[in-house]
């Protein structure tokens, strides 16, 4: 897990699994891609963190694995910036996820609406302070309702039970109390589950035993060093050197630089060099025999930052 307020987020708006999610991908960005999906909120995303939890493939794989699945639309990486209720300020860095891919006009949006949002960061230790914000910051308007995480878990309650399907004003008129349940500590999951469990049968009003159940069932006040904060700053950032939109030109979350570097990748890691293979300059004397230009080319070419030339 990364420190407290980082790592893996939802996008809040996902399908259920399913067999072809990531058969678009690349063989090796569809395994990574698999093991992120089933990773929970708040997970470590370093490429450095996920070789480490794969069987196979290791940081230089994972590494141009995690820049396809951003080139993709699966993944976005940014920092936003949030107001504690002390009024304190901090930076915090997020790996948004989405099993289904999005267009990178999708993205900007999502990343617009997170814009204000009141979040809950539990623990103040994982929290990196980079400096209090300028004066001039303005106070962050209110969340629109359908760009909260309670409204997203409330209105897709009826994909885990059909019987507990909630209209839009159903929603809106319980985010509050689903809200505060967030705000106490609950995950999406105890939330959804506290809502959908022990149904009666039949259910004849969802929003009515909705009500009661998040009224009823409230968790209590956290009393381990909950800390409530609201997004007033949100930057994009490259999926691959993690520099951000305000300085260099993202396009579907890469800049040029990291985009170059993917082009030019093999898609695995284990197509050059051929087993065996030992160039010459890592040999103590010169080997005496014919020499082999398809190599002495390949040598030349990833000297110059080229991939080798592939051979039938």
């Amino acid at each position: 897990m990364a420190n407290p307020g980082y790592g893996k987020r939802l996008t809040a708006d996902e399908n259920p699994r399913g067999e072809a999610d990531f058969a678009h991908l690349p063989p090796r960005a569809a395994e990574l891609a698999s093991l992120i999906d089933r990773l929970p909120e708040g997970s470590a995303m370093g490429y450095k963190v996920l070789a480490a939890t794969h069987p196979v493939h290791g940081q230089q794989a994972c590494r141009s694995a995690l820049r396809e699945l951003t080139d993709a639309g699966h993944l976005r990486l940014v920092k936003e910036h949030l107001t504690l209720e002390d009024s304190s300020k901090r930076w915090v860095t997020r790996t948004y996820w989405s099993r289904i891919r999005r267009s990178d006009a999708w993205w900007a949006e999502f990343v617009r609406r997170v814009h204000g949002v009141d979040v809950t960061v539990l623990g103040r230790a994982g929290l990196a302070r980079v400096g209090e914000a300028d004066e001039a910051d303005e106070p962050a308007p209110a969340p629109a309702p359908s760009s909260s995480e309670a409204y997203g878990v409330l209105a897709r309650l009826g994909r885990t039970e059909p019987r507990m399907t909630l209209s839009a004003a159903d929603c809106a008129a319980l985010e509050p109390l689903a809200a505060e349940w967030l705000a106490r500590g609950a995950t999406h999951n105890h939330l959804t589950q506290a809502l959908t469990a022990g149904l009666p049968s039949p259910v004849h009003s969802p929003a009515a035993i909705a009500r009661t159940r998040l009224e009823n069932k409230m968790p209590p006040t956290s009393t381990t060093g909950t800390v409530r904060a609201r997004v007033n700053k949100i930057v994009m950032m490259c999926g691959g050197c993690e520099a951000d939109e305000t300085t260099t030109k993202l396009t579907n979350g890469l800049c040029a630089a990291c985009r170059e570097e993917l082009d030019r990748e093999p898609e695995s890691d284990d197509t050059w060099p051929p087993v065996g293979y030992i160039p010459d300059t890592f040999r103590a004397d010169p080997v005496e025999c014919v020499v082999n230009h398809h190599f002495r080319a390949d040598e030349a070419r990833i000297a110059a930052g080229l991939p080798p030339r592939g051979r039938g």
